[in-house]
């Protein structure tokens, strides 16, 4: 590639790739809200059946075996998260693995605020999966099915038996609604509105199996447990988080929009079309890549790469040779000048991951979208490398 390009002609229809929240779904509008039930209170009988048909219509589409409890919970996927590992944890062993920062962040506050000590860390480098068959499975486990800031996900279940003894706690967060998930083998799956669908943030929703259930019946946590974590009163589950009554007040504009996302979703033929979407989009992109001179995954193994939350790195030998305080200034400067010409918002890599782009791909993304980002991409890039140059 020349370090000199013509600017593109053509922008993208809808420049929005950031990996959270995420690009609203084709055609969306504020229209779309206006039956939003505002000024109501959340625990009348029209918002709890709203609040219902999001999760009775999530579970459907989704494929959630009818035996597993479905809720709304506060704070996104973090809270989500946070309820599972503030209730669940400290029965038995734990391991934990992590490739990227939100896993690491559960690490954190597994160790470091629960202070648990019977707990194992696999972790692997930005880029790679740990050795999944290191799991006790007579302890509990916590992990991410897709790095969000690292664009590897789990490839399958296969590594899970049926007959496990502890349970399996998933964040799902950037998989849900893109990647075919083994319900049967997680017991805890975590994910916001926020993410594959494009909803409005501050919710998230948290899916039980049996076993977990029976672990929230039976077990209580020796620490103190904020009301915003509880799942049980005494050693009855709180029914109610699964029918959309929910533990604090929900915004029910945000409501609303989870359910045009479902509308849409099952418009288009329901999840598999949502993950051929996706999967379309990552092909799109590596298409590009085998292309490109400059840019490759961040995930080198395909069969690992995120079809949602894709994360590049840059392979010139240019990039490679600069100081690293340097080199970490070039995917800003590319978002920059990317955002003030209305290419594209919101792709640099986040900011513990190297330095790189990360490119949202889920399903509210339009493939014609990506492959008019390319070239903006490509003379963002040389654009930058010049200015750089030329400074030396």
């Amino acid at each position: 590639m020349s370090d000199t390009i013509l600017k593109p002609g053509t922008r993208p229809d809808n420049p929005c790739f950031s990996s959270g929240p995420c690009a609203k779904r084709p055609g969306w509008s504020p229209a779309a809200l206006e039956d939003a039930l505002t000024g109501r209170s959340h625990r009348s009988a029209p918002g709890k059946a709203k609040l219902k048909a999001v999760i009775e219509r999530s579970k459907a589409l989704l494929g959630i075996p009818d035996d597993y409890r479905l809720g709304i919970v506060p704070a996104s996927d973090t809270g989500a998260v946070e309820m599972a590992l503030w209730s669940l944890l400290g029965a038995r062993g734990v391991d934990l693995f992590t490739w990227e920062s939100f896993g690491a962040g559960w690490v954190s506050d597994t160790l470091k605020q629960l202070k648990l000590e019977d707990a194992r860390v696999f972790d692997a480098p930005y880029g790679e999966l740990p050795d999944f068959a290191q799991w006790d499975t007579k302890r509990d486990t916590v992990f991410t099915w897709n790095g969000t800031t690292s664009g590897v996900r789990v490839t399958d279940g296969s590594w899970i038996p049926d007959d496990r003894e502890g349970l399996t706690i998933c964040d799902a967060t950037s998989a849900v609604f893109a990647m075919d998930l083994p319900w049967q083998k997680l017991d805890v799956v975590t994910w916001s509105w926020q993410k594959v669908m494009g909803g409005e943030a501050a919710h998230g929703m948290i899916a039980l199996s049996p076993r977990a259930v029976e672990r929230l019946q039976t077990y209580s946590p020796p620490w103190p447990m904020p009301k915003i974590f509880r799942l049980t009163k005494g050693s009855d589950l709180i029914e109610g988080i699964f029918r959309g009554e929910t533990i604090n007040t929900p915004s029910m504009i945000a409501v609303e929009d989870a359910l045009d996302g479902l509308t849409w979703a099952e418009g288009l033929g329901g999840l598999k079309a949502l993950m051929g979407r996706s999967e379309d989009n990552l092909a799109a992109i590596a298409g590009w890549v085998d292309q490109s001179d400059w840019a490759g995954f961040l995930a080198e193994n395909p069969a690992q790469r995120s079809s949602t939350s894709v994360c590049l790195k840059i392979t010139d030998p240019w990039f490679v040779s600069l100081d690293a305080s340097v080199q970490s200034t070039v995917p800003k400067k590319i978002d920059a000048l990317l955002d003030s010409e209305g290419a594209s918002f919101d792709i640099n890599g986040y900011r513990d991951a190297p330095p790189g782009l990360r490119i949202w791909a889920g399903a509210t993304v339009e493939t014609s979208d990506l492959e008019a980002l390319f070239p903006w991409l490509d003379w963002a890039y040389a654009t930058v490398k010049a200015e750089l140059a030329n400074a030396a």
